[in-house]
């Protein structure tokens, strides 16, 4: 960095995950980060929005999300609809925890810089007050550029039994300035949590971590030298594909699945703490996005096409279109209904939810999982009837993009478009469609749906066949380098 004075912090956000906690609407294949739980914008991009700009004595450099495969093409998506050019997608092979992820990040900076400064955030967490946190983070330069791996403890609010605990040396004094972090605490029960909260030495871990590229490589090197042996040379034979950065999985894979915080930060002796209070919270469960949601005075939040009558302390929560939520007599009660899962549940049990994908997944229940939108890099569909050999899906492609050159074996296809325009190819013959009209498409014959305009195209299709799964498709032409 030239200007030593002022410092470019370039932030890091993990958007791999996908939690269970806030099933139905969020799944496996579609998790919270993505999702507009409160208000229009996902919790991913309200940290891209977040972590861009400047505070006082530093700026923020371009960001390197790391995500997986599956999630890419969602991750480049939000990203644009926050103007905002990464510096780099980086693409996990597989699952293997923070440590791995984060290791891999600092990694690829220090390539071109070994001074960078890391800011790394998870992508589902809610801080309301982006300028408070961005005081924060200006509190934590001076310890990170000094050497020390810097996280950020949020003041406790309440007993919380369900997040890891920072016992700092010093109670905070108010001025946000960096504490020397004591030790790690696992999730407590109830009655310690009750303890920790009354001495006031104890902060909630949030995950996030300011610190100098090169001193969380030097900290692996001594504390967790099998992960660094792994991932380095991941990270060196990694290959771009699209605009994302793939890391070598032959490597990646042999390296352990293991926290930043057990790797790391339960090891280290350079850790410093920011105190921060101005709101935090990891939307944990439905209890979360209730209080966050801001309830009336009677304690009821509604969202969507959701009605309320004489119910207290509850959340109304509508995510189909015409798909109408009535409560009536509710008290403490969640209830979030979706076009094919619905959730009912008393508020004090909102942790539980997890056991309610467990039971699905016993039962081979696609919901467990799947999202009923599914998304792809052109667009996404969702199925509005299934027969026994029949299925109906509307599906939508943005602008410029396109389906593969594709073929099925088992089914054919029938396409009815209901807004925009579509170019469509059948075999050797290319044919425009405007609203309400349709072609046919036979089984086995190659074929592809293109949006050359710049609305939406929007169609029904109606497929017929012996066999309708997503798996009978073989793809000749991909620009998304799909198998």
């Amino acid at each position: 960095m030239s200007d030593k004075s002022v410092a470019v912090v370039t932030p890091v956000i993990l958007a791999g995950g996908s939690g269970t906690r806030l099933w139905p609407l969020s799944r496996k294949s579609y998790p919270k980060q993505f999702v507009p739980l409160l208000g229009e914008q996902t919790l991913f991009r309200s940290v891209v929005a977040r972590l861009s700009g400047e505070g006082e004595g530093f700026a923020f450099a371009r960001p390197v999300v790391l995500t997986n495969a599956t999630f890419r093409f969602i991750v480049a998506e939000q990203l644009a609809q926050e103007d905002t050019d990464p510096r780099a997608i980086i693409i996990e092979p597989s699952v293997r925890n923070t440590a791995p992820a984060i290791l891999a990040a600092a990694l690829h900076l220090s390539a071109s810089d070994p001074e960078a400064m890391m800011l790394v955030a998870p992508s589902d967490h809610v801080v309301p007050d982006a300028e408070a946190f961005r005081a924060a983070v200006s509190q934590g330069l001076a310890a990170a550029r000094s050497g020390d791996l810097v996280t950020f403890g949020i003041q406790p609010t309440r007993p919380e039994t369900g997040y890891g605990y920072l016992q700092v040396v010093a109670r905070p004094d108010g001025s946000g300035q960096p504490i020397k972090l004591a030790r790690f605490m696992e999730k407590p029960n109830a009655a310690r949590a009750q303890e920790m909260l009354a001495s006031g030495d104890h902060l909630w871990n949030a995950g996030i971590f300011l610190f100098a590229a090169r001193d969380l490589i030097a900290a692996f090197e001594k504390h967790a030298p099998d992960v660094l042996a792994a991932v380095r040379p991941a990270v060196d034979s990694a290959e771009g594909d699209l605009g994302f950065l793939r890391l070598a999985a032959e490597a990646w894979d042999a390296a352990p699945d293991i926290s930043i915080d057990y790797a790391i930060m339960e090891r280290a002796d350079n850790l410093s703490v920011v105190p921060y209070d101005s709101g935090w919270s990891d939307l944990g469960g439905w209890d979360a996005v209730w209080s966050h949601a801001g309830p009336d005075a009677a304690g009821v939040t509604v969202s969507g096409e959701a009605t309320a009558i004489d119910c207290s302390d509850t959340l109304l929560r509508s995510d189909s279109e015409g798909m109408e939520l009535v409560g009536i007599g509710l008290n403490n009660i969640i209830a979030v209904a979706m076009n094919d899962a619905v959730l009912i549940a008393d508020k004090s049990r909102s942790q539980d939810v997890k056991l309610a994908v467990e039971a699905l997944k016993e039962k081979g229940a696609a919901q467990a999982e799947s999202f009923p939108k599914e998304h792809r890099p052109w667009g996404w569909y969702e199925g509005l009837l299934v027969g026994e050999r029949f299925q109906v899906k509307r599906i939508v492609v943005q602008p410029g993009q396109s389906l593969s050159l594709q073929s099925h074996f088992h089914r054919s296809e029938h396409w009815i478009v209901v807004e925009g325009t579509a170019k469509v190819t059948i075999g050797d013959g290319v044919t425009l469609l405007t609203e309400n009209q349709s072609i046919y498409v036979p089984a086995g014959e190659k074929h592809r749906m293109e949006n050359p305009g710049k609305i939406p195209v929007v169609f029904i299709e109606v497929q017929t066949g012996t066999y309708l799964g997503e798996d009978d498709i073989v793809r000749y032409e991909d620009r998304y380098a799909r198998g």
